[in-house]
């Protein structure tokens, strides 16, 4: 005997992986890998505007949503030139840019935009950097550090912007 139409549907969208989900977030990656080619110069080669649709993602329709666009993205971000840092290298920065798309949401949601953009702005930017001590020293965080918080700043209030623009809209 067959399940009645109406309780599959129910049950597809109490998974966490339903439809929808899966294309808006297949959507939003699509939208990091275009960003992924636009670079922004710096020492490194990896920063870019992948991250913005992450952070959109996030604040639009769920913290796991902006968590796994915001990873994927840099993973491709990195994967255009080819993973100069390594890959756990890498991987691990889309693990802590998945954390700061979290810390994006909550703030936005606890205190606003502008708090929102400053704390990811810092997060991204600096604290970030110093995951290149790992690799070339504290120099090279410290180079990398104004290159990184532009690309951030610009990334995270695209995105911020973006959602203002919709959050009162029927889009999201």
């Amino acid at each position: 005997m067959t399940k009645p139409v109406l309780q599959e549907e129910q049950e597809m969208t109490k998974s966490f992986w339903n439809v929808k989900r899966v294309a808006i977030i297949a959507i939003f990656i699509a939208l990091s890998a275009v960003g992924a080619l636009i670079k922004i110069p710096s020492p490194i080669g990896t920063i870019g505007l992948d991250s913005a649709p992450g952070f959109f993602a996030a604040l639009a329709f769920g913290s796991i949503e902006g968590m796994i666009v915001i990873g994927i993205g840099h993973i491709l971000s990195a994967a255009v030139i080819g993973f100069p840092l390594s890959i756990p290298i890498h991987i691990f920065i889309a693990c802590q840019m998945a954390v700061w798309a979290l810390a994006f949401r909550y703030i936005q949601k606890k205190f606003g935009y502008i708090l929102a953009v400053i704390a990811a702005t810092l997060l991204n930017g600096v604290i970030s950097a110093f995951t290149l001590v790992l690799v070339g020293g504290i120099g090279m965080a410290i180079g990398v550090m104004p290159f990184l918080a532009l690309a951030s700043g610009v990334n995270i209030i695209i995105a911020a912007l973006a959602h203002k623009a919709v959050s009162g809209s029927n889009l999201i």
